[in-house]
Parts: structure tokens; sequence; C-alpha cells
């Protein structure tokens, strides 16, 4: 009799339980926060994997960056859709390839109506939140906060819009970012709820101004110089002999740090000539010729390159020492990727809209605490189509069928399914334009690569094997060896554009410069 009374008792109090619960929507949702991690999405401009330590670097360490790899995944073959800043970045917002998302080229204007994946981690419960560089031409959508830099924004003193609002900052633009996205985690946001916050600097971008802690960094270096320096593209077609973006040719007097940039105090100029001595380096550069000259150029060039980078991993350690010791680290997934590639002088070249390696790869690192098995290294094709379905998986929210991409939440898990892609397709769409690359889509399987340049004054194929040939030097693609792999990747290619909705000719949007063949301009570009 006393077992049956208390077990009576028992059910009553369980039942109870679960009506008091009923009523209390709020530590529900508490209790589903507690399962979906918060989102710190950090995002550079331009930082080439050739240039994170992590990817076993020759020139400069990043230890900040590197612990994120350290304590989590670091990807080898992340590629990127069209290596170019805004459309990456339209590209990672909606899952979906430059010709679907309708941005396909810097100069066009993001339609904010269409679905993007912060939209829907708002309706998932998500705080969303975006500092920092935007560059997509239209207000942010999907956001409850966002400070944003106007346009490219400047290395120094940048103007931003907040919710809106125009305000002005003073100071280094990678420390500003940084204190902007410290101050919304600790003030702004809404700790009951999970956030997801994107947290996204200039820097690396072109013209590479260093803050005034990093003016001296690498003085007395010596940085190695790539093997491919002094490259004479006779192993390539027309395309590669037609660009416009040689460090021997193509870099101006501020990208050389021969003149200040704009928009300095009076002290900033001060500290900056100081360091700099334009006239001095001006009259060693007079006395250089060939390749002695751009030796010199690189050396000004990738200095000023890397002390960006060091600001930006300084700051990074910021902020992962903050999630310490706020007690975020093992609730928050860490991501460190840039929006494409970039060239170190491969090639002779800076920049990026090849689909060659430098630019075709981009850096992805993420730590998953308790998901992600700490200092893992992952081979397979992924991409930033990706992430949008990635982060919508994480929160547990609907992935809608439009994206383009493939949630990595099981490779994060080191779980990657059977039918994982093996080939992966890439479209660059902006000629004329800056740096004057041809127009050229392909597909690579991770080995071989195929490229069709398809302009009608142009038109050609080329083909690399990187086991042979890892630096992209010679293609292979009359080369009767390779018939069958030629053959086989252009099926691929013409699978992945059948797939991918791709149409034959490309949208009029995709035309935004029209600029004489071979014009240098003395412009900070895209």
């Amino acid at each position: 009799m006393k077992h049956t009374t208390t077990k009576r008792f028992l059910l009553l109090l369980l039942g109870l339980g679960f009506w008091a619960a009923l009523g209390r929507p709020a530590r529900c949702l508490a209790a589903s926060k507690a399962t979906r991690p918060n989102i710190l999405f950090i995002f550079a401009d331009d930082h080439a994997y050739q240039a994170i330590s992590a990817y076993g670097s020759n020139l400069n360490q990043t230890p900040n960056i590197d612990r994120i790899a350290r304590e989590g995944m670091r990807f080898d073959r992340c590629y990127v859709t069209n290596s170019i800043c805004g459309p990456m970045r339209a590209v990672i917002l909606t899952g979906r390839y430059s010709h679907i998302n309708g941005f396909m080229v810097n100069g066009n204007r993001f339609d904010g109506s269409q679905e993007t994946f912060p939209k829907l981690l708002q309706q998932a419960g998500y705080q969303t939140a975006i500092i920092g560089k935007w560059h997509l031409g239209t207000a942010p959508t999907g956001f409850d906060y966002s400070e944003i830099l106007v346009g490219q924004g400047p290395y120094y003193n940048p103007p931003m819009i907040r919710n809106g609002k125009r305000v002005k900052h003073t100071g280094y633009t990678t420390e500003i970012v940084t204190d902007l996205a410290l101050d919304w985690l600790k003030n702004g946001r809404d700790s009951s709820k999970p956030f997801m916050l994107m947290y996204q600097h200039k820097a690396p971008h072109r013209a590479w101004e260093p803050g005034p802690k990093y003016l001296h960094k690498y003085d007395d270096d010596t940085i190695p110089e790539p093997a491919t320096l002094f490259d004479d593209y006779s192993g390539r077609g027309n395309a590669a002999h037609q660009q416009d973006m040689t460090i021997a040719e193509t870099m101006t007097p501020r990208d050389l740090k021969l003149v200040a940039p704009p928009n300095l105090t009076k002290d900033q100029l001060a500290t900056w000539k100081a360091a700099y001595d334009p006239k001095n380096e001006a009259f060693h550069k007079a006395n250089l010729k060939g390749k002695d000259l751009v030796r010199w150029k690189y050396q000004r060039f990738i200095k000023d390159y890397l002390r960006c980078i060091a600001a930006v991993d300084d700051n990074v350690g910021r902020m992962l020492d903050y999630l310490d010791e706020a007690g975020l680290s093992k609730d928050t997934v860490v991501i460190y990727c840039s929006d494409q590639g970039f060239y170190l002088g491969e090639h002779g070249w800076f920049d990026k809209r090849w689909m060659y390696e430098q630019s075709l790869r981009t850096p992805f690192l993420v730590r998953w605490p308790g998901v992600t098995k700490p200092g893992t290294v992952n081979k397979d094709i992924v991409s930033p189509v990706d992430f949008a379905e990635t982060f919508l998986e994480m929160a547990g929210a609907k992935v809608p069928a439009g994206m383009q991409g493939r949630s990595l939440v099981p490779v994060l898990k080191g779980e990657t399914p059977s039918d994982w892609r093996t080939v992966f397709y890439y479209h660059y769409y902006e000629y004329p334009g800056w740096h004057y690359v041809r127009r050229h889509y392909g597909v690579t399987d991770g080995r071989y690569k195929l490229i069709y340049f398809y302009e009608p004054d142009v038109n050609e194929w080329e083909l690399y094997d990187l086991k042979t040939d890892p630096n992209e030097m010679r293609s292979c693609y009359a080369d009767p060896e390779y018939k069958s792999v030629r053959r086989r990747l252009r099926k691929e290619l013409e699978r992945s554009r059948r797939e991918l909705r791709e149409t034959k000719e490309d949208p009029p949007s995709t035309i935004i410069h029209r600029l004489p063949p071979r014009v240098r301009k003395s412009t900070d570009g895209a």
C-alpha cells in the first residue's frame, strides 16, 4: 500500500511538471538554445592560404588563426565559385551560384529581398549581426544589427553605416571592426538567444595599408619569392598574356607607398611618412631595372600585405580570448575564411579572379567544440556555397530546396557522405574590367582542372595536372596522354552547367566596366 501511494505521488509530480512546462515558453526556449550553437563567422578579404602558417606558410606566422585549425578542422580544398569579392559574399548569403542570386560582378547590386541564411536563422530564433565589410551595394537585410563599411572602406578613419545611419570612426579599421564586434557581443545582443555574428574585415585588400603598430614589422626581413615570380606564360594560352595584374607593370605609386593614403589625420600622416620615407624609396626605385625592380616591388608589396594580416591575426586573438573569458567558447562555432584566394607573386601576379589554384582555393578553418575533432585536416571538395546550408543545419532550421550547396555538418563530424561531390564547377564573368582577366568557366576534381576561356576572340581550352604540374605552368589540353581525362572532364562540365541551371549567354548585368585594353588605373579596384 505504501509503495502504491508513493508511486501515485510521483506520477502526480511528473504531471504537474509537464503542465507547468507548457506555461513557461522562456524556459523551453532556453533549453532549445542550449542545443544550438552560436555561430561566429570571421571573414577576411583577399587572405591567401599561402599566408597562414596553419597551411604551411613560409612567409609569416598567424598564431591566432592557427589556433582555430589546431582546435578544429582545416579544409585544404575549399574552392570558390567566382573568385571576386562581392559575388562571393552573395554566394555565401544565398547558398546559390552567381547566375542564380544575380550578383555576378563587382558593380552589381545585391537583391536583399531574396532568401538568405541570416533571414532563415532569424526565423529560427537566432539573433543576427554583421559588422565590417559588406560591399554589396544595398542595405543589409536579415540582420538585427548591422554596422558596415561604406563600399570598399578605407584602412584608416572609416565612415560606417550603423543600422542605416552614417557614423564616423577614427583609428585603424581592423581594430575598429573588432572593437564594434566585441561591443555587440558584450552589450548589444540578447543573451537568451543564440547568435550569428558575421565579423568581416577589409584587410588584407589592396592597397595593403598597415596599422601604426605594424609599420616596421618585417623591416629587417627578406620575404621568400615564389618560384614562378618571373613566369613568361609560355605554357598557357592567350588569356594569361592579356591580363593586367602583374607586380612588374600594374602596381601604382599608392600600392608601393610612394604616396601616402588619403583620409589620414595629421598625426597618422606623420607616422606614415616616418615609416616609409617616400623620397628615399623613390630614389632607390629610380635606380633599379628589370628583375631587380620587380624584386623590389615584390618586397614592398608583400611586407605590407603581411603587415595587414598580422593585424587581422592579433584581432582574431582578441575575439577568441573574449569567447574564453565570457564562457562562450564551448557553445560557439568559429569559422575563419576569406572571400577567395590571392596571388602573392605567383606567376608575377597579385589579385585573384582566375580558376588557377591560388585564387580558386580559399582558407577555411572551423572550430566546433564537442563535434569537430581538434587538429583534423579535410581534403574533401567543399565551397562557400555550402556555408548557408551548413549554418541552417547547425541551427536546426529547414534548408530551402533552391540552395545549390550542401551542408558540411556531417563532414565536420568526420562522416563525409559516400555521395559527396568529386567535381567542382567555377565561373568568372568580369570582363572587360579591372585586371582584364578573360571570362571563363571550368571544373576540377582536385587533381585535374579543365578551363574554358569562352569569349569569341579567345575561345581556348586549358587542362592542368596538379600532380605533375602543381604550379600550373603548362596546359596539357592538347597532349594525347590526357585524352581520356579531357573527355571525362568535358562531360562533367556539361553536366555541372546543366544541373546548376547555367544559361548559354551571360546576362547583360555582367557587363559593368567598359575599359579600353590594358589601361591601368590607380584605384583600390575590388
